[in-house]
C-alpha cells in the first residue's frame, strides 16, 4: 500500500480498505469522517519534529489558559516573551492554516475558533498532573460528565470497561507473582482506583438504570457494572496475599531488621557489587580429622551399650459387644403442659385469652425463663398445615383448636424472673376475626 499511495498525498480512509464500499458501512469510519476537521487540526498540531510539536502544544495550551476571548499582538508577545519571535510566527502560521486561530489584521488581534475549543476537550489531559498509567480519573470524568449532559454513547462506556478489565488483569498478575514489592505497588494503585470508582459509583448506578431501551448501551452498562464489581472484589485477594508475605518475612536475629528491610537497603545502593570486595580475601579454612581418630570414634560408637527394644504387645482378644437400647429423645415437659392447658381452656370456656397466660402456665410465679421462651417458640405451630401432620406431642399441640395473634406491644410483668413479654392473643380456631 505504501508503494501505491505516496505518504504525503491526500488520501481517504476508504483508499486503505480492500473493499472501499465497506468503509462506508462502518459506523466508526463514518464518525471519523464526521470529525474530519478535528483530525486535520490534530495533524497540524502534532506533525513534524518532536521539539516543534511540543512548542506548538505549549503555545496552544497557553492560549487556552487565557480568560480573554481576543488577544492583541502585544499581549501575545508578552505572554510568550521567552519564545524566539521567528519560532512563534511559525507556530501561529500553522494555527491559522489549520483553522485553530482567526487573525484580524485591522485590529491586530487573534481569537480561538470553535474547532480549537473542540480540540481543547481532547487535550484536557495536559491540564492535570500525571498520576500513573492506570489513572481512571479522565475516563470516569468523561463518562459521568457525558451522562449528565445526555451525550453519552456506548463506545465511551466500553472504553471505561476495557480499562477496568486491564487493571483487573494487572492486579491478578501482581498477586500471582508473590513479590512483596510488586504486591505493595499494585495495592497502592488498586486503592487509588477503588477510591475513584467509589466516588463515581452513584453515577455508574444511575447510568446502568437509565440504559433501558437502548440495546447497545444497556449491554455496555451491564458489562461495566460487572467489571466494577470484579475489580472491587479484589481487596480480599490483596489482603490474603500480603498476609502470606508477612508470614514468610524473616527477622534477622534480635535486631528487628527483616529481609524486606535488607532488600530495600540493597536497592538504594548504586553499586551493590562493591560489597563483595573484601569477602573473597579471607578463604575458608578446611578442618580435617586423621583416619585413626575417625576409626576410634567409630569403634566406640559400635561398642556403646544400647537399650534393647521390647517386643510389641499382643492385640487384645475379641469381646462381645454389650447389649444396648435405642430410645427416643424425651421432649421437654413444657410441651405437654402447654398442650394440656390449651385443651382444658377449649373444653371449659373457648374464648380469646392472653398469650402470656399460656406462657406462664397454671402457676405464673413459678414459671422459669427457659420454659417461657420455649413455649413462645411453640405457639406459632398452632394450626400450622405441616405441623398438624406430625405424630406425637408436637402434632398434638399443632392440632389444638387455637391460633395465636401477636402484636407490637410489650407487657411489663411483676415477676421474679421475667421483666416482660410481647403482647399476644389466643383465639379459638372456629372464630373469624
Amino acid at each position: 500500500m505504501e508503494d501505491l499511495i505516496p505518504p504525503d498525498s491526500d488520501t481517504t480512509l476508504s483508499d486503505y480498505f480492500r473493499d472501499p464500499e465497506s468503509a462506508s458501512e462502518s459506523v466508526l469510519a463514518w464518525r471519523i469522517d464526521q470529525h474530519g476537521g478535528l483530525v486535520d487540526a490534530l495533524r497540524g498540531l502534532f506533525h513534524g519534529p518532536a521539539g516543534l510539536v511540543r512548542l506548538r502544544l505549549f503555545v496552544f495550551m497557553g492560549l487556552l489558559g487565557q480568560s480573554e476571548a481576543n488577544l492583541h499582538r502585544d499581549q501575545i508577545n508578552e505572554l510568550f516573551h521567552a519564545v524566539r519571535p521567528e519560532a512563534l510566527d511559525t507556530v501561529f502560521k500553522r494555527f491559522r492554516d489549520t483553522g485553530l486561530l482567526l487573525w484580524d489584521e485591522t485590529q491586530r488581534r487573534t481569537s480561538l475558533t470553535p474547532l480549537a475549543q473542540q480540540l481543547a476537550g481532547v487535550l484536557g489531559v495536559f491540564n492535570t498532573a500525571p498520576q500513573g498509567e492506570d489513572d481512571l480519573a479522565s475516563l470516569l470524568g468523561q463518562v459521568v460528565g457525558a451522562d449528565q449532559l445526555g451525550t453519552l454513547d456506548a463506545a465511551q462506556v466500553q472504553m471505561l470497561q476495557a480499562q477496568l478489565g486491564r487493571l483487573h488483569a494487572e492486579f491478578e498478575d501482581a498477586i500471582a507473582s508473590g513479590s512483596e514489592f510488586r504486591l505493595r505497588e499494585a495495592r497502592t494503585r488498586y486503592d487509588r482506583a477503588a477510591r475513584l470508582i467509589d466516588k463515581a459509583s452513584t453515577a455508574i448506578a444511575t447510568l446502568i438504570g437509565n440504559a433501558h431501551g437502548h440495546v447497545t448501551m444497556e449491554r455496555a452498562a451491564r458489562a461495566l457494572g460487572q467489571a466494577q464489581s470484579h475489580l472491587l472484589a479484589m481487596a480480599s485477594q490483596f489482603n490474603r496475599a500480603l498476609q502470606q508475605v508477612d508470614r514468610q518475612r524473616v527477622t534477622l536475629g534480635t535486631t528487628g531488621i527483616t529481609s524486606t528491610d535488607v532488600k530495600r537497603w540493597l536497592q538504594t545502593l548504586a553499586a551493590p557489587e562493591h560489597l563483595l570486595q573484601d569477602a573473597l580475601s579471607h578463604p575458608v579454612g578446611l578442618v580435617a580429622l586423621s583416619p585413626h581418630e575417625l576409626l576410634d570414634v567409630t569403634e566406640a560408637e559400635f561398642e556403646r551399650d544400647r537399650p534393647t527394644l521390647g517386643l510389641p504387645d499382643a492385640l487384645p482378644l475379641s469381646q462381645a459387644a454389650p447389649v444396648g437400647e435405642l430410645s427416643a429423645v424425651a421432649l421437654p415437659q413444657a410441651l405437654a403442659d402447654l398442650s394440656d392447658l390449651l385443651a382444658a381452656w377449649h373444653t371449659h370456656e373457648p374464648a380469646p385469652r392472653r398469650a402470656v397466660d399460656a406462657l406462664l402456665g397454671d402457676i405464673p410465679l413459678e414459671a422459669e425463663y427457659a420454659h417461657v421462651a420455649y413455649k413462645a417458640q411453640l405457639l406459632p405451630l398452632l394450626g400450622d398445615a405441616q405441623a398438624v401432620q406430625l405424630p406425637g406431642a408436637t402434632g398434638d399441640l399443632a392440632r389444638q383448636p387455637w391460633r395465636v395473634e401477636w402484636s407490637t406491644d410489650f407487657l411489663t410483668l411483676d415477676h421474679p424472673t421475667l421483666a416482660g413479654v410481647s403482647a399476644g392473643t389466643l383465639h379459638p380456631r372456629e372464630e373469624k376475626s
